[in-house]
């Protein structure tokens, strides 16, 4: 087995990665959000955003691996960080460096990593955003491109780049977040032709609930809300409130069926917590669905903006039929 070497400015870059206040961290849903997409895109049992540290790999995000940390002597992210570009092992198996490595010969059996360099603003390469599988795999140009602007994302967070991407009320990504992720998001799954679909949902009543309960009900109606949609749509999927009571979804790697499927369960999430809720209100909404087209959108306002004509219709076509 191979260790990593250590990188000519280890100082300098170990002073940076902890002048970020990053490492033990507990887990962010900005990040995580990333390696969710980054296992359905590339269709991979492990994601992570792994950070080098002196003597480990500490995972700021992690799908599909138990652990938090392991050791820096076995990392694959140890030798990344070398690197300006992807480093890529098809098969570690057939590679002498990593065939006897215990990530290989043991759990979690590495057999496929492909690992994009994070760079922090003074050029220190910090960590990897990776992919891993447990059977070989080649990747394409297109691959390596998409692993590139996933890992920019996850570069971006830690930098601090992107900034008050999060609702605080519930938690959702805030507009600039979801149109920050969603635009890079759709123009990846352009290339690699996957399918998107958004939902637009808005609350009906939300003000009677304000005038009549009080903004605190309000507030615990946005939360009630935001909550059933956690529960309802998939990890993968991008969850935001635009403001108000106006809430998104951008539906990745979906059919329409599946995408059918998915607003039918939230029908019935919601139509469970009216019947069991303690609480004065209920909750009820207007929605709006696309499935992304390039033809007709070219950007995620294209997308959003068509979806919230759809929401519109429905929530005027409801105000007249109670006349």
């Amino acid at each position: 087995m191979q260790k990593p070497d250590i990188p000519a400015n280890e100082e300098k870059r170990l002073g940076t990665l902890r002048r970020l206040n990053i490492l033990d961290t507990a887990p962010e849903e900005r990040f995580d959000r990333l390696t969710r997409l980054a296992q359905r895109l590339f269709n991979v049992p492990i994601a992570l955003v792994s950070l080098v540290d002196e003597n480990r790999q500490w995972f700021k995000s992690c799908q599909g691996l138990g652990v938090s940390e392991t050791g820096r002597d076995i990392s694959f992210c140890g030798h990344a960080i070398h690197g300006d570009d992807i480093f890529y092992v098809p098969d570690a198996l057939s590679d002498e460096r990593f065939s006897d490595n215990p990530l290989v010969t043991e759990e979690p059996h590495i057999r496929f990593y492909a690992g994009c360099p994070l760079f922090a603003s003074d050029k220190s390469k910090l960590g990897t955003l990776c992919i891993i599988d447990s059977q070989p795999r080649d990747l394409n140009e297109d691959d390596f491109n998409l692993l590139h602007d996933l890992a920019s994302m996850a570069q971006d967070e830690i930098n601090g780049v992107v900034l008050a991407t999060t609702d605080e009320l519930t938690s959702l990504l805030n507009r600039r977040g979801f149109s920050a992720l969603c635009q890079q998001t759709l123009e990846l799954c352009k290339r690699i032709d996957r399918k998107l679909a958004l939902l637009f949902f808005d609350l009906d009543g939300f003000k009677q609930i304000n005038d009549s309960l009080g903004h605190a009900a309000g507030d615990q109606a946005l939360i009630d809300f935001s909550n059933i949609m956690k529960k309802t749509f998939r990890q993968s999927d991008i969850l935001g409130r635009l403001g108000g009571d106006e809430f998104v979804v951008l539906i990745t790697d979906s059919d329409m069926n599946n995408t059918n499927y998915l607003i039918n369960r939230f029908k019935e999430n919601i139509q469970n917590f009216n019947k069991t809720r303690e609480r004065e209100y209920t909750l009820a909404y207007s929605e709006g669905a696309i499935h992304f087209d390039s033809e007709r959108h070219n950007s995620l306002c294209d997308l959003m903006g068509e979806a919230d004509t759809m929401m519109y219709k429905q929530k005027t076509w409801k105000k007249s039929s109670k006349v």
